[in-house]
């Protein structure tokens, strides 16, 4: 038996697996928190901030309705939002207001 054709695909079962726990942040991995759009400030945003950006810290406004951050499971509706139409964050991306 040839070890080293053994040895490969456990050795990328392991990286596939280590890789889906380390893309998301830590908070994403808790059910006690929820995706918050327009609370996040300039470059603070935990992930998805819409075109020609990547992913965390990549918003380019404060207050960007594309862009979401972790917050506490019930709290983003009451959370401040300068742009959002409610004044507060919502559970999905939104058009922005003037802020």
């Amino acid at each position: 038996m040839n070890h080293a054709t053994t040895k490969l695909p456990a050795a990328a079962l392991a990286i596939a697996l280590g890789a889906a726990f380390t893309t998301l942040p830590a908070a994403a991995q808790s059910s006690d928190k929820e995706k918050c759009y327009g609370v996040a400030l300039k470059g603070k945003n935990d992930c998805a901030a819409g075109p020609g950006t990547t992913c965390a810290g990549t918003s380019k406004t404060d207050y960007q309705g594309n862009a979401w951050s972790f917050v506490a499971k019930g709290t983003c509706e009451k959370t401040a939002s300068k742009t959002s139409p409610s004044g507060f964050g919502k559970l999905e991306a939104f058009k922005e207001k003037k802020a």
